[in-house]
């Protein structure tokens, strides 16, 4: 096999495979007055049903082809990274047991097992163990499985799940009577994993998914074994930009219908005793705000942005519940952001977002005690975990770092006792006094500092030379974690650096930080994420010829976006499952989840909307010019970013690019968004990003 060198790296390639040429047809898109051509625009067949849906795989497979001979010559590296990272992962293991009316429930897994078994026991951890689903034995014959939704009615002797065959996210409803053991179809196809019982033990509320465009529409009530066709729509939802759900509160006394969207959010209760009654709107939707309800035993509570660009928690009686009669009880602050409560009968505890890092604050309702737990570390992410108790003293807490394993701890609320639960286990040797985490903070191109954590072996040198896989999200108000990966050891372990920007777009930094990167100040997430690689090349922690990107989804965009603005700043790139072609989807409201995403990216129906998105969406800007080595990944069955998205856009760069750089295009044909649902089995997708960027290093061991 003849090879050639990249003009970036001394890497050899072969140069005797063709790189699939994807069909070009005629298809223009005009609107605002403006033509457009989309000569792949075909590709969406498969999707809608086309008579090109055959040529649509026979592409996708030809691509998945020339990538396995391309990359043939690390088949070997990449089987040995899986075993490498599945080595780590403690095979039969078991997961904190949580208490929940009488019973202790947890999760076990088995040496050579994909998935695990749901379980409980009664009244403390000696007692014999009941198996609720064996997942291992359920997922048997099906190329993809998962399960989702599980809740044990108030008797504790029924369980309702969804089960998901295809990898959509639509979810068929099922209920298993634990006395039997019978497992029943209860007939409810495309639901969300999203279902809570009455306290009749009887009546199960559910959410309903359009089949077609995949927006929860509608909340309705199911009668156990009774037809389908008898369900009661309780709630219909007219604004197909909002994203709706059904939920209990945490003293269990109402069940909450939820209404939201990115500006704005509406809530509806009904007394849980009371199933067949009427819900009861809490507050009519406002004009952008935001709100969310809980309630304990004596009063509701409120967390929203009204007036309060970073939240405040609002108090409110049980039957006096519009917004009149809110009361504050935590104030807002400008430098922190409230995310949420935790409530239970004799405590209120508070997560909040300080300077990107996460506090827990507990507030002890009878005393009016009011402190934080302390952390040490300066790069961490803590979180209230599994408290499905509401009648304890009890808080259990996570906490993770870029450097130390998940861990769960338990702390006695009245004694200040705090014990470590289960801390992950890393098998292998793992040392955490080997590595080095640190918090960096850039400057962006307008002044503002962008955090960045970063994780690597001690012993590396800050001299340019060294490899460096930079992250990034930035979109939806989504906080990216600085947490602990086993897998990325293979990558730190042979001399990589692994850092995450915190750019605009998430909410590391208070509710600004998102808002400065959406809609038309999204290219703020793109800038950030640039001035964060060219920081990092500043301080030589890396060059341009070591500098690799990874982002999935919404951060594929951002991937795509950085490779058409700064090409010459990496390396290699990995776009995994990446919104790309975001003029053409976003106007195309048959495409799932489009119409929820208004308040995201713009409506491009508004020719203002249409000129920035299309000013920035990668597959709009492909030109003529060199870019980064380039894998990009895809799923067939992709329930949030379709998979015409992805191949468009590796069709039209590969016909467009100049340059010797590779690009390569991997479907999965079987599964979706998430990748494979077995516990190992996504490694091996892993394994190949790995393979492609040490590959790119000249690091083949």
């Amino acid at each position: 096999m003849t090879s050639l060198k990249s003009s970036a790296q001394n890497i050899n390639w072969p140069t005797n495979i063709k790189a699939p040429e994807a069909l070009k047809k005629t298809y223009n898109r005009t609107i605002h007055g403006e033509t457009v051509a989309d000569p792949y625009y075909w590709m969406i067949d498969y999707f809608k049903k086309g008579p090109d849906s055959t040529n649509v795989v026979n592409y996708l497979k030809d691509e998945n082809d020339y990538l396995h001979k391309m990359m043939q010559s690390t088949d070997d590296f990449q089987k040995n990274l899986f075993t490498e990272m599945k080595s780590r992962i403690q095979e039969k293991d078991e997961s904190v047991p949580v208490y929940k009316n009488g019973y202790y429930y947890y999760t076990r897994t088995e040496d050579g097992k994909q998935y695990y078994k749901y379980c409980r026991k009664k009244g403390n951890l000696t007692a014999p163990e009941e198996i609720l689903l064996d997942v291992d034995a359920m997922a048997e014959g099906h190329a993809y499985y998962a399960i989702g939704g599980i809740n044990i009615s108030p008797n504790n002797n029924l369980l309702v799940f969804g089960e998901d065959t295809v990898s959509r996210r639509q979810y068929l409803m099922k209920v298993k009577d634990l006395t039997t053991g019978i497992i029943k179809d209860q007939g409810v196809q495309n639901t969300s994993a999203n279902y809570v019982w009455a306290n009749d033990n009887t009546t199960i509320f559910y959410t309903a998914k359009n089949p077609e465009t995949l927006l929860s529409e509608k909340i309705r009530r199911h009668t156990l074994n009774d037809f389908a066709k008898n369900d009661v729509t309780v709630y219909e939802e007219k604004d197909n930009t909002n994203y709706i759900g059904v939920s209990k509160t945490t003293a269990e006394n109402y069940i909450l219908i939820t209404s939201q969207g990115t500006l704005s959010s509406e809530v509806r209760y009904l007394p849980i005793n009371n199933p067949i009654g009427d819900f009861t709107i809490f507050q009519p939707r406002m004009k952008n705000v935001l709100y969310n309800v809980d309630a304990d035993d004596k009063t509701f509570y409120i967390t929203t942005n009204k007036e309060a660009l970073n939240f405040k928690i609002m108090k409110a009686a049980f039957d006096k519940t519009d917004a009149d009669h809110w009361q504050e009880w935590i104030t807002h602050r400008k430098n922190i952001l409230v995310e949420g409560i935790t409530l239970f009968k004799n405590y209120t505890v508070i997560s909040e977002t300080e300077a990107g890092l996460d506090k827990i604050r507990i507030i002890n309702k009878t005393t009016g005690k009011d402190d934080y737990l302390p952390f040490k570390e300066t790069v961490y992410a803590a979180s209230p975990a599994g408290n499905a108790e509401y009648n304890t003293d009890i808080l259990r807490y996570s906490y993770v770092s870029m450097t130390t394993p998940s861990s769960i701890y338990d702390i006695n609320l009245l004694t200040d006792e705090t014990t470590m639960k289960k801390q992950q286990k890393v098998l292998g040797g793992f040392n955490p006094n080997d590595y080095q985490a640190e918090r960096l903070f850039a400057t962006a191109k307008d002044g503002t500092k962008i955090p960045i954590s970063i994780v690597y072996k001690k012993g590396f040198k800050k001299d340019g030379k060294q490899p460096l896989l930079l992250y990034g999200y930035g979109s939806y108000g989504n906080s990216m974690s600085p947490s602990f990966n086993s897998a990325r050891l293979s990558l730190l372990n042979r001399g990589f650096a692994f850092a995450i920007a915190h750019i605009r777009g998430g909410q590391e930094m208070g509710r600004q930080w998102y808002e400065d990167g959406k809609l038309m100040k999204k290219k703020n997430t793109f800038t950030d994420f640039i001035d964060c690689a060219e920081y990092l090349v500043k301080e030589k922690y890396t060059s341009p010829k070591h500098l690799y990107a990874n982002g999935g989804s919404a951060g594929g965009l951002l991937m795509g976006a950085v490779a058409n603005m700064a090409p010459k700043l990496f390396n290699g790139i990995v776009a995994d499952v990446p919104f790309v072609d975001v003029v053409n989807t976003m106007l195309d409201p048959t495409i799932p989840l489009t119409t929820n995403e208004y308040d995201e990216w713009g409506n491009p129906e508004n020719q203002d909307a249409y000129q920035y998105l299309k000013s920035y969406s990668p597959y709009e800007n492909v030109t003529a010019k060199s870019y980064p080595n380039m894998l990009v990944t895809t799923g067939l069955h992709d329930s949030q970013v379709q998979y015409f998205e992805p191949a468009k856009w590796v069709a039209k760069l590969r016909a467009t690019k100049k340059g010797k750089q590779v690009l390569f295009l991997k479907t999965n044909m079987n599964f979706g968004h998430g990748g494979a649902s077995g516990r190992f089995d996504y490694l091996k997708d892993v394994a190949l990003m790995y393979a492609f960027f040490l590959k790119l290093e000249g690091i083949n061991k």
